[in-house]
């Protein structure tokens, strides 16, 4: 481990547990977070997120990380990375109570000289007018005299075991340049597929918002012409693969837009953007697009049914995956939920199994209870409904040629109904 450098990890979720993983085979790390049963699971070695697997949690205790809820003990750190979510709020405008929280517990234990990185997804400007002066009242300190900022964006893919957290290039930005250089240097002695370090922090913190604003417009692109072309008694995805043969189309496919990233990260910017004066029609038109693909699964589903003679009303529906994408069991911001609630309004008696998702996350945020995998009769249902290509999914027989499939990501070959 290097000497003189100590980081405390604020947030041990998805994007700060596998960062305090990275930093902890080169430097003494202190991982803090509120939530209290997530410091004791960490503490017994179990990551409920399933992007460490054993070894990695129990290398922690070779390296002697302090898996701490208690911020004063991240007081002899030197620089802090912050890593807390940034949601959106019922009026989809930016929730940064996290950030300033954060920031002001941090504020409370900072030193002169120290280092506060920021990696959250937010608006330009966010981390030097919002945070910094919480930082700032907290400690007591001056900014860029005693104390200093940088900030390097998340790139974490959940459930992805091949595009890992130091495979991923990194941006970086600092308040200073001398500081930029520091924060530049600490990244890259982890990050193997190396660093590029943006002029700015707003240059940094608006890299990362357009990253997942761009992917949400193309996707949404993809949608209304996958609602297009089945009017047209087209395949979209095959219209995709014809397309996809000339070097410079960019080859996405439609379905649910959720997660932490995409179907939030573009209100980040249209709220600063509005608050500008400047209306941005094409991102907010995206984001409707992309928000209504769940009732249009639903009506699509419903049509299908009708069609096959399957009465609707009290009708049993079953729904495969309810995480926001496949093969992990993130549930944030997941848009499976609004297939369930349409069907339901349409008198529907929907099931939901997932072998991916903690049942208990599921019921606490959702209110839904899922059906046991194991326990899955699928033959006993009017329809079913794949709405997330989990691997297991792509084996699935379904023998009752009485029901209805409608697959959203395409992975079966004999479904009735599809994007």
């Amino acid at each position: 481990m290097q000497k003189n450098i100590k980081i405390t990890i604020v947030g041990l979720g998805y994007v700060g547990l596998p960062l305090a993983h990275a930093f902890s085979e080169k430097y003494e790390v202190v991982g803090f977070d509120v939530n209290k049963s997530r410091i004791d699971e960490l503490n017994n070695n179990f990551d409920r997120t399933l992007e460490l697997d054993e070894n990695q949690m129990k290398s922690f205790v070779k390296n002697k990380t302090l898996f701490s809820f208690d911020v004063n003990n991240t007081k002899d750190s030197n620089i802090y990375i912050i890593t807390v979510p940034t949601p959106i709020d019922n009026e989809n405008e930016p929730d940064l109570n996290p950030l300033i929280k954060s920031s002001q517990a941090i504020g409370t234990v900072l030193s002169k000289d120290d280092i506060v990185i920021y990696e959250s997804t937010v608006y330009p400007g966010v981390t030097e007018d919002v945070c910094v002066p919480e930082l700032e009242k907290a400690s007591g300190l001056k900014f860029n005299k005693d104390f200093f900022c940088g900030y390097s964006p998340e790139r974490i893919n959940p459930g992805d075991k091949e595009h890992t957290i130091t495979k991923i290039l990194k941006i970086t930005s600092g308040s200073t340049p001398e500081i930029a250089q520091k924060v530049d240097k600490l990244y890259k002695s982890i990050i193997t597929a190396g660093t590029h370090l943006a002029p700015s922090i707003k240059v940094a913190e608006a890299a990362k918002v357009i990253e997942n604003t761009q992917r949400d417009v193309n996707i949404a692109l993809m949608n209304e012409l996958a609602m297009i072309f089945n009017m047209m008694n087209i395949d979209t995805n095959a219209v995709i693969e014809a397309a996809s043969t000339k070097w410079n189309f960019i080859k996405l496919f439609p379905g649910l837009v959720g997660g932490h990233c995409i179907g939030v990260d573009p209100y980040y910017l249209t709220h600063k953007a509005q608050a500008l004066g400047y209306m941005p029609n094409l991102i907010l038109g995206a984001r409707q697009i992309n928000k209504t693909m769940g009732k249009y699964v639903a009506e699509r589903t419903i049509k299908l049914m009708i069609k096959k003679g399957i009465a609707i009303k009290n009708s049993k529906v079953l729904i495969l995956g309810i995480t926001f994408k496949e093969n992990c069991p993130d549930i944030r911001n997941t848009r499976v939920v609004d297939i369930i609630e349409e069907l339901k309004d349409y008198g529907c008696d929907v099931d939901i199994s997932d072998y991916w998702a903690d049942a208990q996350e599921v019921q606490k945020q959702y209110k839904i209870d899922l059906i046991e995998h194991q326990k899955l009769d699928t033959n006993q249902y009017n329809s079913i409904i794949v709405a997330v290509a989990h691997e297991k999914y792509k084996t699935f027989k379904f023998e009752n040629k009485n029901q209805i499939i409608f697959d959203i990501k395409s992975i079966l070959n004999n479904a009735d109904g599809k994007l």
